[in-house]
C-alpha cells in the first residue's frame, strides 16, 4: 500500500523545520547568519502555529521542542548537571504581552480576581550569548556555553579575559555556586572595533552579538581578549551547601553581594500594571542604554511560587521574555547616494525602500565606505539587511543571499565631489575619500566657519555653535570672507542677539584681522595642517605668498612635512576657488603677521630643543609661554620621554613632573624658562 501524498500543511511544516535548522546552523554555530532575528522569529511562530493546529505533525525534532546548539569541533564538551533551559518568548511587542503572562500565570495559580497581585521580578533580556560559570570553593574552574542545554562547550580561557567575570568570589563563598548569565558586547566597543576594522581594510562584523559570541568561541584566548566583553548575572545553575535566597530579586543582590556583576536596571513589579510601566520605561530607555536588548524578561519573584508553577516541557511557566520591535530587518536597497559630512569625507549611502526597524521607519542607511560595500558584496536592487541600535545611524549589514535578476555593476566613488564639484580624492593608504573643497564647499561650511573662529585658530570671540547655525541657516553667511560683512544691526536681528552681544562680535571679527601666519594657516583648515606643521610652515617660508606658490618639492623642505602632507597642501591652494576665498579675506582686511622665515637671523637658543609644560605658570598662560617657546626656536609636546630637553613645573604640576625627575631630565621653574630665553620677567 502506497503512502499518502503529504498535505499542503504537512509539506509547509516540513519546509519550515529544514529552513530554521539550516538558519539556526548559521546563527548559532557558525555565527554567520543570514537572516534577521525578526525573519526568523516569523518562521518559528509560523511553524508554532502549523503544530498548535495539527498536533499530529509535532516531530522530536522540531526546532520548537527543543534549546537549540551544538558544541563546536575543538573545544571541549561540558555536560551541564542542571540543564540551561530558554525561556517563552512573548512576541506581541505591546502591553498585551504582559497582559498575556500575568493571566496565565494566574490561572496556573489559580487565583481569583479579587487575590492581591503577583510579584515578579523584571529584569533585561541581554543580546549576547549564555554562559554557566561554575564556582568550586569560591574560584572560577569551568565557564562553559549553552549548547544544546544538555551539553556546552568549555570557555573557560575565553572568559578569563573577561575583567568583569571575577576569577574568586567575595565573601563566604559556597563550595559549589554556578552562575549564569550572559557574555555581551557594548555598543561603543562593537564600533570602535568595526572602525579598527576599516581603518585595517578587513571585514567588519556583523552585530554585537554575533561578534560576542564569535570571540567566547576562539580556541585562541587572544581572539577574545581583543574583542572587549561584558557579562552580567542572571540566574544559577549547581549549587551545593548555599541557602538559596527565598526570591529572584534576592539572589540577584545576593550574587551581586558575591562581586558577580548584575544589572541595575530590574525591579520587582506588581502584577500587571507592574509589568506593563517596567516594559514601557526601558523601552524610553532602550537606546540610551550601553548595550543592546531585544526585550524585557519576567519572573514570578518567589522561588516557592516557581515550583509550583513548574515547567511546561522545556520551558518554565513561571517566566518568559518580552520583545521589543526588531533591530533588523530586509528591505531592498533601491539607490546609492554619496553624503559630504562637516569634515569633507565622502560616505556612499543606502536609499531604501522604508521599513520598520529599531523602533522607527528607516529610509536611509550607510554603507561607510567603498571597500566595505565590496566585502559585502552589497548592489542596487539587492534584498539587504538594515540594523538599526540604540542611537548608532541605521546601517547595511550585509544582502541577503540570492541570484539577481539581472546583471548590476559595482558601485564607484565619485572623482568630485556632488555638493561643490570639487576634486574627491583619496589619500595614499586611507580608505576614505574627501572632497578637497575645504573652506569652499558648502557640505563644509560650518564646520570650516567654527574651526576658522577656533581659540586656537582666528580666535573670534563669541562665534560659537549656535550662532554660526543660524547664520548658516539663514543664509547671511555662505564663506569665510562673509563673517567680515557682518554688521552690528545684522546681527542684533538674530535670536537671542543683544545690541551688546552684537558690538562684542563685531570687535572681535576686526580684532581677528592681524593674526599670525600660523594662526591663518591654521585656520583655513588644510587637510594634515594642525597647530605645529602650521607654525613649522609660517617659520620655514615666511609669507603667505611664498607658501601659496611653493612646489610639492619645496613643501618637502619643511620639517616633519612628508609627502601626505606636501600633497594635501599643495593641492588646497591649487585649487582656484580655494585661492579666491584667501584672496577675499585679504580683501576683506585681514592681513597675516609675516614671519621671520628660515633666513632670520635672531637668537634662537631653543633651536631644536623639546620642551613639556605642566601645571600652572605665575605669569604665563600655557598658550603664552608655547609661543615664547617656538618663537626661540623649541618646540613643545604633549608627553615626556627620553627625547624631552626641559620640562617647565608650574603649581599642581602632576604625573609629567614625576615622569621628568625618573628621567632625570632638567626642570624649570618660570623664571628658569625666561632665563633660558633670555627675556625678563
Amino acid at each position: 500500500m502506497n503512502a499518502a501524498p503529504a498535505t499542503d500543511v504537512e509539506q509547509r511544516a516540513a519546509e519550515l523545520r529544514a529552513q530554521l535548522n539550516h538558519h539556526a546552523h548559521l546563527y548559532y554555530v557558525l555565527d554567520a547568519p543570514e537572516l534577521p532575528d525578526a525573519e526568523y522569529d516569523k518562521l518559528f511562530q509560523e511553524l508554532q502555529a502549523i503544530e498548535a493546529a495539527h498536533p499530529e505533525l509535532l516531530t522530536a525534532d522540531s526546532p520548537t521542542q527543543r534549546v537549540i546548539g551544538a558544541v563546536l569541533p575543538g573545544l571541549t564538551p561540558v555536560r551541564h548537571v542542571v540543564p540551561m533551559l530558554s525561556i517563552t518568548t512573548e512576541t506581541d511587542t505591546t502591553e498585551g504581552g504582559a497582559i498575556a503572562f500575568d493571566a496565565r500565570v494566574r490561572r496556573e495559580l489559580g487565583l481569583k480576581e479579587g487575590d492581591p497581585p503577583v510579584d515578579y521580578n523584571a529584569e533585561l533580556k541581554f543580546d549576547g550569548l549564555a554562559i554557566n560559570l561554575r564556582y568550586e570553593d569560591g574560584v572560577l574552574v569551568q565557564a562553559a556555553t549553552r549548547g544544546d542545554g544538555e551539553t556546552g562547550e568549555d570557555v573557560t580561557h575565553n572568559v578569563r579575559t573577561i575583567g568583569q567575570i571575577p576569577l574568586r568570589l567575595k565573601g563566604d563563598a559556597p563550595p559549589v555556586l554556578e552562575v549564569r548569565g550572559e557574555v555581551y558586547m557594548r555598543r561603543d566597543a562593537f564600533e570602535a572595533l568595526n572602525e579598527r576594522q576599516r581603518a585595517k581594510g578587513e571585514r567588519t562584523f556583523v552585530n554585537p552579538r554575533n561578534t560576542a559570541a564569535g570571540a567566547i568561541r576562539q580556541l585562541d584566548s587572544r581572539q577574545a581578549r581583543d574583542k572587549p566583553l561584558s557579562f552580567y548575572a542572571y540566574g544559577l545553575g549547581e549549587v551545593q551547601g548555599w541557602a538559596l535566597p527565598a526570591t529572584q530579586s534576592g539572589l540577584l543582590d545576593a550574587l551581586a553581594g558575591l562581586g558577580v556583576p548584575v544589572n541595575d536596571l530590574r525591579e520587582v513589579a506588581a502584577g500587571t500594571a507592574g509589568l506593563v510601566a517596567f516594559h514601557q520605561r526601558v523601552a524610553a530607555a532602550r537606546d540610551g542604554l550601553p548595550f543592546d536588548i531585544d526585550g524585557v524578561v519576567y519572573k514570578v519573584n518567589s522561588r516557592e511560587l516557581q515550583q509550583k508553577l513548574g515547567f511546561k516541557t522545556r520551558e518554565p511557566r513561571w517566566a518568559v521574555a518580552h520583545k521589543y520591535p526588531a533591530q533588523e530587518q530586509v528591505t531592498t536597497l533601491l539607490a546609492i547616494d554619496v553624503q559630504v559630512g562637516r569634515t569633507g569625507k565622502l560616505t556612499p549611502v543606502a536609499r531604501l525602500e522604508p521599513v520598520f526597524v529599531g523602533g522607527t521607519t528607516v529610509s536611509n542607511a550607510t554603507l561607510h565606505n567603498v571597500f566595505e560595500m565590496r566585502r559585502k558584496g552589497v548592489r542596487v536592487g539587492d534584498k539587504v539587511v538594515i540594523r538599526r541600535a540604540g542611537d548608532v545611524i541605521p546601517e547595511v549589514v550585509g544582502r541577503v543571499p540570492g541570484e539577481r535578476a539581472s546583471y548590476v555593476p559595482n558601485f564607484h566613488m565619485p572623482r568630485e565631489c556632488p555638493v561643490c564639484k570639487s576634486e574627491a580624492a583619496r589619500e595614499k593608504g586611507s580608505i576614505e575619500y574627501r572632497c578637497t573643497g575645504g573652506v569652499f564647499c558648502p557640505a563644509q561650511r560650518k564646520q570650516a566657519l567654527l574651526h576658522f573662529a577656533g581659540r586656537r585658530a582666528m580666535d573670534i570671540e563669541g562665534l560659537g555653535d549656535k550662532l554660526v547655525e543660524q547664520l548658516v541657516d539663514a543664509g547671511i553667511v555662505q564663506s569665510l570672507p562673509g563673517l567680515y560683512k557682518l554688521g552690528v544691526a545684522k546681527l542684533a536681528a538674530l535670536d537671542r542677539m543683544a545690541d551688546k552681544s552684537a558690538q562684542n562680535i563685531v570687535d572681535a571679527l576686526e580684532k581677528s584681522k592681524a593674526p599670525t601666519l600660523a594662526r591663518f594657516l591654521f585656520s583655513l583648515g588644510i587637510r594634515q595642517v594642525g597647530e605645529t606643521t602650521a607654525k613649522d610652515l609660517a617659520r620655514h617660508f615666511g609669507t603667505l605668498d611664498k607658501l601659496m606658490n611653493a612646489s610639492v618639492e619645496q613643501l618637502l623642505e619643511v620639517p616633519d612635512v612628508g609627502p601626505i602632507v606636501a600633497a594635501s597642501i599643495h593641492t588646497f591652494f591649487s585649487q582656484p576657488h580655494n585661492r579666491e576665498v584667501v584672496e577675499q579675506l585679504l580683501a576683506a582686511g585681514v592681513q597675516p603677521k609675516e614671519s621671520a622665515g628660515e633666513a632670520d637671523d635672531r637668537p634662537r637658543p631653543l633651536l631644536g630643543k623639546t620642551l613639556v609644560l605642566t601645571g600652572t605658570l605665575p605669569t604665563l598662560s600655557r598658550d603664552e609661554a608655547q609661543a615664547l617657546i617656538e618663537e626661540a626656536g623649541g618646540k613643545v609636546s604633549g608627553s615626556v620621554s627620553k627625547k624631552t630637553n626641559y620640562v617647565v613645573a608650574g603649581e599642581e604640576a602632576g604625573s609629567k613632573l614625576e615622569k621628568a625627575r625618573t628621567l632625570g631630565i632638567t626642570v624649570l621653574d618660570e623664571a628658569g624658562l625666561r632665563a633660558l630665553l633670555g627675556t625678563d620677567a
